[in-house]
């Protein structure tokens, strides 16, 4: 059950003040408030603020000497067991947060091989109309020439018609005076 700032600051024996520089110091995802907007801690960030308290507590230990070294070995296994379960559950979050990574990167994958085979289909169509295109330049040639090699018979042809009429004309003209 989440417990409020004064709750955890009563069981650790420290100061509110101390808990909420530690609490207010944790990442957003771990800080909820409830409903009447007081600010509430999960069992992840009291593991998290115990941790914090306790590595505070050894160093001032260490600072003030032994008057202060008189903690019992029942809290310093309390500290052990939630610092234990501390690492588990980043562990866990951590191999949570593996499974996805991969999952996106098969994504990926497959997402990688299926332009990889479009842009191969649209290569080999690419070289399919350039061979058409190929294809149908030569017969357009092939056409040309021909259209080429039977005009200057039609042109021959043509201008043997005009001749004729014009000597028809001619004819005509000069037999006309007689």
């Amino acid at each position: 059950m989440p417990k409020t700032i004064r709750e955890l600051a009563d069981d650790l024996k420290v100061s509110k003040q101390t808990i909420q520089y530690h609490y207010h110091r944790l990442p957003t995802k771990n800080r909820h408030t409830d409903s009447q907007g007081k600010n509430v801690i999960s069992l992840t960030a009291e593991r998290i603020i115990r941790g914090k308290v306790a590595k505070n507590l050894i160093a001032n230990n260490q600072q003030t000497g032994s008057e202060k070294a008189t903690k019992t070995s029942k809290e310093n296994n309390e500290l052990i067991a939630t610092l234990i379960r501390e690492v588990a559950d980043l562990k866990s979050q951590r191999d949570k947060q593996l499974a996805t990574k991969d999952q996106q990167i098969s994504n990926k994958d497959r997402q990688i091989d299926q332009l990889t085979k479009l842009i191969d289909q649209q290569q080999q169509l690419q070289l399919t109309t350039v061979a058409e295109n190929k294809k149908l330049r030569n017969h357009i040639q092939k056409l040309s020439g021909l259209l080429e090699t039977s005009n200057p018979v039609r042109n021959q042809q043509e201008n043997d018609k005009k001749e004729d009429i014009h000597k028809n004309k001619f004819n005509k003209s000069w037999w006309h005076f007689w």
